[in-house]
């Protein structure tokens, strides 16, 4: 029987292999096709797992650009842990770019965590942009901030260097909308140096750092953030300058600039003073000149004109000549010609 349809087989013109070929490879082609379109697979895992979800919706999921995978896998995740979530819920979640999964696994912790997280909220997290499961997390396991080194002066001008460490769970209802990590340690921050800044003397506070704690917690910062502040830790602290000396310190040298300043104003002041006066004198020398030269023009006028005779002249000549006299006698180391 066998050797009879080899034979048959023999007989058979090329053509018609060629015909079953391609009839072989169309059928193939189709059957993946409609495998792909109607994801009967899936949908026998779905009923298996207790979710009922329409043989249509699921091919219809692939016509709307929607992964029918991600909805039956999420679905029967939640049916599994006793959640009831509506389906065209999740398919809108997924069409306006939402992390599913991670939405999903965030119900399921909060479910067990008895956090009271519901899907809107979920759905609203995650397209807010933070990660809905990292806050649920958090939520269990609070999480530690560690500050950056803080520098705070006392009022009797010692500096103190500081670091706490944050303990912060996350507060769900405040997520949407609420400030980050940042704006928590800018406020611890803040609270370390006003608490430190109302102490006496750096010694009160090194004696007791939870006094830091105290003050810090007492102000409320966790109001309108994302997180809850469960405690304040002061895990180092060490005395830093003396600001208040170092101050009084530049006071003192931009005191002394302002008196050099000052004094230096006042300098120049006099030396322009005593420049003008010098040049008064000059002035007034050159009019005692100009007046000392119009003197033989005024003499030689008389002459000229009779009011002045030789005798006259001759006693203004012993006149001048006595006037030296007694010059050189008051001063004996002076040469009586000289003015």
């Amino acid at each position: 029987m066998f050797n009879s349809i080899l034979l048959q087989a023999q007989q058979v013109p090329d053509v018609n292999i060629g015909l079953i070929l391609v009839i072989a490879f169309g059928s193939i082609f189709v059957l993946w096709l409609l495998f792909f379109f109607v994801p009967v697979g899936l949908w026998v895992n779905a009923f298996v797992s207790g979710v009922r979800i329409p043989l249509i919706q699921l091919i219809l999921m692939r016509w709307r650009k929607v992964s029918p995978e991600i909805i039956v896998r999420n679905m029967i995740a939640s049916r599994k842990a006793g959640l009831e979530l509506n389906r065209n819920e999740m398919e809108a979640h997924y069409l306006a770019g939402g992390r599913l999964n991670s939405v999903v696994n965030s119900l399921i912790s909060a479910d067990k965590a008895n956090l009271g997280l519901d899907f809107k909220t979920a759905t609203a997290i995650d397209l807010a942009g933070r990660d809905v499961l990292e806050a649920v997390q958090m939520s269990v396991n609070p999480k530690v901030i560690t500050t950056k080194e803080i520098s705070a002066v006392a009022k009797d001008g010692i500096e103190l260097k500081s670091i706490a460490r944050v303990t912060v769970r996350t507060n769900i209802k405040q997520l949407v909308g609420g400030a980050g990590e940042e704006t928590i340690l800018a406020r611890v921050g803040e609270g370390i140096v006003s608490s430190v800044g109302s102490a006496g003397t750096h010694k009160d506070v090194l004696e007791n750092p939870d006094s830091i704690s105290k003050v810090v917690l007492s102000k409320g910062l966790d109001s309108g953030t994302a997180f809850e502040i469960l405690s304040i830790d002061i895990a180092d602290i060490t005395v830093g300058r003396n600001i208040g000396a170092q101050l009084q310190m530049d006071q003192a040298e931009a005191d002394k600039k302002i008196a050099q300043a000052k004094a230096e104003e006042r300098r120049a002041m006099a030396v322009a003073s005593e420049q003008e006066f010098k040049a008064k004198a000059q002035d007034a020398r050159a009019k005692v000149i100009e007046a000392e030269a119009e003197v033989p023009r005024a003499m030689a006028e008389a002459f000229r004109n009779g009011n002045m005779g030789v005798m006259d002249y001759f006693k203004f000549q012993n006149i001048q000549a006595d006037t030296s006299m007694r010059g050189s006698i008051a001063s004996p180391g002076k040469n009586p010609e000289q003015k």
